[in-house]
């Protein structure tokens, strides 16, 4: 068993894989535009705020609680003024990129360890539903 000094080819290959990741323009743009997000308070504020509020409505329609139209359009008129905000705009475009990328690399990990083989390109268009019957990853 190797020591934790040793590199392994698995922790090679990750970092090669960590490595490659850095150095594409699409991760370093997404990464700018997250790093403007978090140097941006009045960006941030709204962000929270519009979180806070969808987690509220959200709680409330889950507890059958009625929701109040007025304070759905408070919500809406938050959202829409987030929306408008290019630096808070930029950062939830990249969230969603980041979240992309991060599904393209752990999906064919994930498959190779349930099939116990390298998938092939038939096996990654599957769903992941598909042989579960829904495993919550909204396919």
């Amino acid at each position: 068993m190797p020591t934790l000094t040793e590199e392994t080819v698995l922790t090679r290959k990750t970092r090669e894989l960590c490595e490659a990741l850095v150095a594409q323009p699409e991760f370093q743009a997404a990464q700018q535009r997250i790093e403007a997000f978090m140097s941006d308070e009045i960006a941030r504020a709204q962000y929270e705020a519009v979180v806070t509020k969808g987690q509220a409505l959200q709680e409330k329609q889950q507890r059958s609680l009625p929701l109040d139209g007025a304070e759905i359009a408070e919500f809406e008129k938050q959202r829409e003024a987030l929306i408008a905000n290019p630096v808070a705009k930029g950062f939830m475009e990249a969230q969603e990129q980041m979240h992309e990328l991060q599904h393209s690399i752990q999906k064919p990990i994930n498959k190779t360890l349930e099939l116990g083989r390298v998938p092939t390109a038939e096996d990654l268009e599957e769903g992941c539903c598909s042989n579960h019957g829904g495993c919550g990853c909204s396919h």
